[in-house]
Formats: structure tokens, sequence, C-alpha cells
């Protein structure tokens, strides 16, 4: 998944999409003179900083820099030691009680094993309902940070939260359109 960021000037959303499209749009409307600029990731709603300094070539060679390499490429942090790392298998400590440790041991496979296979049926069990949780904190995040004086936004807090979107898209239906659109974006874009 490619992440996405959406830049606003002032109330006006200015551009959206990947972070050099987006970046290379601020430094333009930087360089006409717009309303203050603000930019956000669309995963966390909050906003971020990067460095505009230069001409666009410089930009995108700054911006190339923060993408991270590979997984296969990325230099291990620690000195190798146990485990798979050219599948990305990392070494941490879980801190359990003996009746745990009894029990993941006894399974097939051992502890490394029984854990994998429960963080996996947990995240199968679970993932629409973190999908939900992150797109509402990310819309959380983003509406605090563009729509937090505006008028009932306690009132669309907690709607948000309590999943009642007839009533948040009520409440917030005279906030600026593409504030609005944007937090509605972030909120429900993933359900139907």
């Amino acid at each position: 998944m490619t992440d996405t960021f959406t830049a606003f000037a002032g109330q006006r959303r200015l551009a959206s999409g990947p972070l050099t499209e987006v970046a290379l749009a601020v430094k333009r409307a930087q360089a006409r003179g717009s309303d203050p600029i603000i930019i956000f990731t669309d995963a966390t709603g909050r906003p971020v900083d990067f460095d505009l300094r230069g001409d666009e070539r410089e930009v995108v060679a700054r911006l190339a820099k923060l993408a991270p390499p590979p997984a296969a490429e990325t230099p291990p942090s620690e000195p190798r030691g146990r485990g798979r790392p050219k599948l990305g298998v990392v070494a941490r400590e879980v801190t359990l009680l003996p009746r745990h440790w009894e029990w993941l041991n006894a399974q097939p496979g051992g502890a490394s094993v029984a854990l994998r296979k429960l963080v996996d049926d947990a995240r199968r069990v679970s993932g629409d309902k973190d999908r939900e949780r992150g797109a509402r904190d990310a819309a959380y995040h983003f509406m605090s940070t563009m729509a937090g004086n505006l008028g009932n936004f306690e009132e669309a807090s907690r709607a948000l939260f309590a999943d009642d979107r007839r009533r948040f898209t009520g409440l917030i239906a005279d906030w600026p359109t593409d504030i609005r659109d944007h937090i509605v974006k972030l909120a429900y874009s993933d359900r139907a």
C-alpha cells in the first residue's frame, strides 16, 4: 500500500496523493504566497513536516531518502543471531507468566510458531475492527487540527467515536467543504 498525503492551505485542500506530488504542490503554492499550509499523512491524520528548501529536484532527492529501502535490502540493526533474518524474523523479548510459557512450549513447533499462529488468527478475526479504529483515529487527529475550533466539534467527536455516521455527518455539514469531505474520507472510505 502506498502512503498518501493531503495538504491544506488554510481551509482549502491544496493537494492529495503520493508524497512527492503533494510536496511539490506545496512548494509551488508557497512560492505563490498561499495561506499557511499543513501536510497530513492520511494513514494517521497527523501533520508532518518536510524540508522543501531548494529547487524541485533537490526536494525530490531529499524525499527519496525518506523512503525506507525494501525489506530484503534493509541492513540488520542488530548482530545476526537465531531466526530467519531473510524472512524478516526479528528476535524480541516477550514477558509471560510461567503457565503461558508452559502452554506455548507444549504446542507443535514450540513457542515461536504458536505465537505467530495466534497473532495471525487475531489479525484475521479483528482485521476489520482494527482498520475501522485506525480510520476513526486518523479522522479524529485531522479533525482536531483542522476543525477543533469549529461549531459542534465536541458533539461531532462523540458521534465519530460512537460510530454514529448519520449524526456525525449532520453535525459537520456546515464545516468548510474540503475539511468536511476529507474527514469523512478518512473515517469512512474503507466502509460502504
